[in-house]
């Protein structure tokens, strides 16, 4: 079986969709299926546009002129995907949602003569905090009902995030549960000078407390700064870059927080992990949907670390944590309860030993990119078999 994966971007690009893309591709071609994929340049260090000779997995990076609305700009990605229909030859297209990009699939008889799956991350959400997204949708959903129309089969990272998705209520019928997984082995104990770099980024003294994630809109990084001034003894660091960064930073200002809370900027990913490995706890404080499942709470449980998490009405960030077991959950937008919430587990050595244990057993029983990929080539070879 020959599957052609359509993504946004792909590793070393740092994101959640993007590093469980990088895991579950392999993970696929271990099950016996042949996956190609073909995604936008990011302009970063990739090895170029064109897979090299002998990659096992061959990835191909359209051209990309930048981004509106979080949404990459390729016009030539039409043409590479009817290029690569034509060379890799596939039995299925896997269509990574949301992105744009994928509607190419419909102006395309070379694609639509093969089976599509659609890989449901989100909703395109119409945020109450960024409003140009509900004027963008407009504009996407008939392509967005289009696409699912003609797609075999829907793949929904939760049961909370379908039954919540207005987009996915006409297509139940053909919509399967799979959640996002990670392959823990991509993910090494650091070494040691990683762990250095990671002590001097810790610096002072306090329950250390990591979030990770874009500086964007719908993340509530503010409202963890606004936990932090209600938690004297907590030490925080908030890894990554975005569009809020000065804002957050003023914030910090403001509250006389600047040796407690810290804005790292981007952390390689060796540093990252170190900075997992030496926390305490991880949050992911997020306020809307557009969180739809939280991938970092796997990489939290691949160290044993427990979680306080959004549950986010209509998400699955707060049914990870139910299934998994591996933290507490809290109000989105609410900093009293998410002081409360972190200032529990604070106080506590022993549960939070219990949780992380926890979400060590889920990862390794039911989030792990074996499981996860053995139900997708199961759903392909349905397809395939026309049940």
């Amino acid at each position: 079986m020959r599957v052609l994966h359509i993504g946004k971007y792909f590793p070393p690009f740092a994101g959640g969709m993007e590093y469980f893309l990088g895991d579950l591709l392999p993970a696929l071609r271990a099950q016996g299926v042949a996956v190609a994929a073909l995604v936008h340049s990011d302009g970063g260090p990739t090895q170029g546009p064109e897979p090299t000779h002998g990659d096992p997995i061959p990835v191909y990076r359209a051209p990309c002129l930048g981004r509106l609305l979080y949404a990459p700009i390729s016009p030539a990605f039409p043409i590479w995907l009817n290029r690569l229909i034509r060379d890799f030859r596939p039995d299925l297209l896997h269509l990574h949602l949301p992105n744009t990009s994928a509607f190419a699939a419909l102006a395309l008889p070379s694609a639509r003569r093969i089976p599509w799956v659609v890989h449901w991350h989100s909703d395109v959400v119409t945020s109450d905090i960024d409003r140009r997204l509900a004027l963008a949708y407009r504009l996407y959903r008939p392509f967005e009902q289009a696409l699912l129309a003609r797609a075999r089969a829907v793949i929904a990272t939760s049961p909370d995030y379908l039954e919540s998705s207005a987009a996915l209520r006409p297509w139940h019928d053909r919509c399967h549960v799979i959640p996002l997984g990670l392959n823990a082995e991509r993910i090494p104990h650091p070494d040691r000078d990683a762990l250095a770099q990671a002590e001097r980024l810790w610096a002072e003294p306090g329950t250390r407390i990591l979030a990770v994630g874009r500086l964007t809109y719908y993340k509530g990084h503010e409202v963890l700064i606004d936990a932090a001034a209600r938690l004297p003894g907590s030490r925080i660091l908030i890894v990554g870059t975005g569009d809020l960064r000065d804002r957050l930073t003023a914030k910090i200002a403001a509250l006389g927080l600047e040796q407690r809370v810290t804005l790292t900027g981007f952390q390689p990913d060796a540093v990252l992990q170190a900075l997992m490995a030496s926390c305490d706890l991880l949050c992911l404080p997020s306020l809307e949907r557009t969180e739809a499942f939280g991938l970092v709470q796997l990489e939290a449980m691949r160290f044993g670390k427990p979680v306080v998490v959004s549950d986010i009405p209509g998400s699955g960030t707060g049914w990870v944590v139910r299934e998994a077991g591996n933290g507490l959950l809290t109000a989105p937008g609410e900093p009293a309860q998410l002081a409360e919430r972190i200032g529990r587990i604070q106080s506590s050595a022993q549960l939070r030993q219990e949780l992380g244990t926890s979400g060590r057993r889920a990862l390794a029983e039911r989030f792990g990119i074996e499981a996860i990929s053995s139900a997708t080539a199961d759903l392909y070879r349905q397809i395939q078999s026309g049940a």
